[in-house]
């Protein structure tokens, strides 16, 4: 008897980590509903996968975010894994010249899209029959410790962490896992800035190793294999010799 394809929804889908994750999850055969703003790298991710759901979304809105779930929903009837991956780094600077409304842009996507989609996953998990399923958040370096002049990004991203921990406990009863992937330097567009040399904490701009962004897809499809009464709570993955151990 055949098993039934497992269902994966991926935020951020159309570039990066997310685009990466989701190629990596359809090769593993589950069946992929890909989130993002923009249609045409959604669909350019779906191109030959007809197990692959092209759906745009704005995770900053509620309406959205349900509309997604709802087309999950209608297209496969369950969800079994979220990668809430979707984030933007947000306004750079010393706290007093950070604009509000810049800030205010970083907490809705970063952590509000976050919990938007959680919510939406979690109370198809709950319901859905068989019982459960897996949640994973894009945590990031930044939910440990900051670089210069982010406030923004660090503080949504340690904000990750409390959602992980608050979701991994209110799902127990309904065999809802949550872990958290937190990751340093992954080579993508978003981190293409960091060969060409980033500000460190001594006040000097230097380049940052980074390493294949597979790996971060490895990681998520061995987080999302394990049966549901085991989690991997955290679990960070980063360049070997990224300066954040220590001194550098």
């Amino acid at each position: 008897m055949t098993s039934t394809p497992r269902t994966a929804v991926v935020t951020g889908a159309g570039s990066g980590i997310g685009r990466t994750v989701a190629r990596a999850l359809l090769g593993a055969g589950y069946r992929v509903a890909l989130a993002g703003r923009r249609p045409d790298p959604l669909e350019a991710v779906a191109e030959g996968h007809p197990e692959a759901l092209a759906v745009p979304t704005d995770v900053t809105d509620a309406d959205s975010v349900a509309a997604l779930f709802g087309a999950v929903r209608d297209r496969w009837g369950r969800v079994d894994l979220l990668f809430n991956n979707a984030g933007t780094f947000g306004p750079a600077g010393p706290p007093d010249e950070v604009d509000v409304s810049a800030w205010r842009a970083a907490v809705d996507t970063n952590l509000t899209g976050s919990f938007l989609c959680a919510r939406e996953a979690f109370g198809l998990m709950r319901r859905q029959d068989p019982q459960g399923g897996r949640i994973i958040n894009n945590g990031s370096i930044s939910a440990h410790v900051p670089r210069p002049g982010s406030a923004a990004y660090t503080s949504t991203k340690h904000a990750i962490t409390g959602l992980t921990k608050s979701l991994s406990l209110d799902g127990r009863p309904f065999g809802i896992a949550c872990g958290q992937l937190d990751i340093g330097n992954a080579t993508t567009e978003m981190t293409a800035r960091m060969s060409r040399g980033v500000p460190q904490a001594d006040g000097t701009v230097k380049p940052e190793p980074t390493f294949d962004v597979r790996y971060v897809a490895d990681a998520v499809l061995y987080m999302a294999g394990l049966p549901l009464e085991a989690n991997v709570q955290f679990l960070t993955v980063a360049a070997t010799t990224m300066p954040w151990i220590g001194r550098g």
